[in-house]
């Protein structure tokens, strides 16, 4: 036995430690990084909750008893504002792929930048009150999605 080996036995023998550390799982090599700090993803953020309280603020006004509502001049900067939002998410996705990182939130953006333009359309389709409450609460559940996805903490890859 050379004399490296027979040091180390007896100092894994001699120290419960050392044979504790042995025994634990290796650590992860990179623990996820957050990106909801990034310029980009900030502003995702900021911008999806923004839009959020421009909808509840609707919801909570009524305006599903207002004929014409999706057509009035609020809504149309309204969804200007969605589209771009959707393509920042697009931008988003985008970038994480490129990166290689985060598959769940790279997915979740592109699905969340294929749904804006959906649930906008159904806001702008509803015939009904009921029809386009339904839409608005569908429209603000997406955007408040959009900021905790983002802000959640990471997960490791499984």
């Amino acid at each position: 036995m050379s004399c490296g080996v027979a040091l180390a036995v007896s100092l894994l023998l001699s120290d419960p430690n050392v044979a504790m550390a042995a025994a634990q799982p290796p650590a992860a090599a990179a623990a996820p990084v957050s990106v909801a700090g990034e310029p980009l993803f900030a502003d995702i953020v900021a911008r999806s909750g923004a839009l959020k309280g421009v909808v509840q603020g609707w919801i909570d006004a009524g305006v599903m008893d207002q004929a014409g509502f999706a057509a009035g001049p609020a809504f149309a900067g309204f969804k200007a504002e969605a589209e771009a939002l959707a393509a920042s998410d697009m931008q988003g996705h985008l970038i994480l792929k490129e990166r290689g990182t985060d598959g769940d939130l790279k997915c979740i953006l592109r699905g969340i930048s294929e749904d804006m333009p959906k649930k906008v359309a159904a806001v702008e389709t509803a015939v009904t009150p009921a029809e386009l409450r339904m839409a608005l609460d569908e429209l603000a559940y997406l955007l408040n999605d959009n900021v905790e996805v983002i802000t959640a903490p990471p997960q490791p890859e499984v």
